[in-house]
């Protein structure tokens, strides 16, 4: 992540705690004020577009409930995975003894 995303980041933050709506202008003016120069107006404008309308703290309260629940339906699908796993490798152990039931073995 550039310098100018994480700045853009930061002062988005900064204005959702305080309440503030977040604008390309809002953002230019914390910049500004921390003296934070390497950022293009661009930079500004996009995340005001990105964040319009949406409330920033209830992003960020929602991250953690929406992995817990991405992370709970892996699990719940490798334990019904466990089983086919196992029957595969019965499989192929049985494939090998068969090679070495017909006499071909590597020291032969």
């Amino acid at each position: 992540m550039s310098t100018a995303e994480l700045a853009c980041s930061y002062a988005a933050l900064i204005l959702a705690d305080d309440g503030v709506e977040v604008t390309a202008d809002k953002l230019q003016t914390l910049l500004t004020a921390a003296k934070v120069q390497e950022v293009e107006p661009i930079w500004t404008s996009i995340f005001a577009k990105a964040l319009e309308g949406k409330d920033i703290k209830e992003l960020l309260t929602n991250v953690g409930s929406a992995g817990s629940a991405a992370a709970a339906a892996p699990a719940a699908g490798g334990a019904a995975a466990a089983p086919a796993e196992a029957a595969a490798e019965e499989k192929e152990e049985e494939k090998e003894e068969s090679d070495d039931d017909m006499g071909f073995g590597l020291f032969d």
